[in-house]
């Protein structure tokens, strides 16, 4: 049998959009949206840059249209939102949302290294922050820790400063306002928190 054909899948141009941040929906800011087309048809908006995760599959993060109109309103009054992931397949052309658990598209920053992604989530009450490791294709987060001294701020991407990942041994870092700097080993599977003397012989 012949091999499946990869569909064509490209970004189109940048577009400058407002985006209406803030308590009151107030604060305007300015996204870079770029369509996702999947054989020449559009499917998605997305911004930032995408992530590769093997040749034949990525994430990037989607952005949409919500309409702001109120019910004695005629006509639409459309509204620029970020959202969450999606992993695009090259091969199948297939997009599917995926489902960070408490990962907050406001104040939410993801960083991700292979198919693993740290964040810092918000709890649905607003009044907890948690790290977050996940690794694509598992059911449960490799780590999910309350950052227990860290500030809730209502400013964009402010749960917490993005994520850094070193290799060798996989490790990543998190730093939230009002709570210190942690680290974790990634191996395998399962994480482990670095000490003090790891941290120290793995800078040297």
């Amino acid at each position: 049998m012949a091999a499946a054909k990869p569909h064509v899948i490209t970004f189109g141009k940048s577009t400058q959009v407002r985006w209406l941040a803030g308590t009151d929906e107030n604060t305007p800011f300015e996204l870079k949206v770029r369509a996702l087309y999947v054989g020449g048809k559009p499917k998605e908006f997305t911004i930032g840059s995408p992530h590769e995760i093997t040749e034949r599959l990525f994430v990037v993060r989607r952005a949409f249209r919500v309409n702001d109109s109120l019910p004695d309103e005629g006509a639409p009054r459309w509204l620029w939102q970020r959202g969450g992931w999606v992993l695009v397949d090259r091969v199948t052309g297939r997009i599917t949302p995926l489902n960070l658990p408490e990962f907050d598209p406001y104040r939410s920053v993801a960083g991700w290294y292979r198919d693993y992604v740290a964040y810092c989530g918000v709890s649905d009450d607003n009044q907890k922050l948690y790290a977050f490791v996940i690794e694509l294709g598992r059911r449960k987060p490799l780590l999910k820790k309350e950052l227990k001294d860290a500030v809730l701020d209502d400013k964009p991407d402010s749960a917490c400063q993005p994520p850094i990942w070193e290799r060798q041994p996989a490790r990543v870092s998190f730093e939230a306002t009002g709570n210190e700097k942690a680290t974790y080993f990634i191996r395998g599977h399962s994480v482990d928190v670095v000490t003090d003397e790891e941290g120290k012989e793995g800078s040297e």
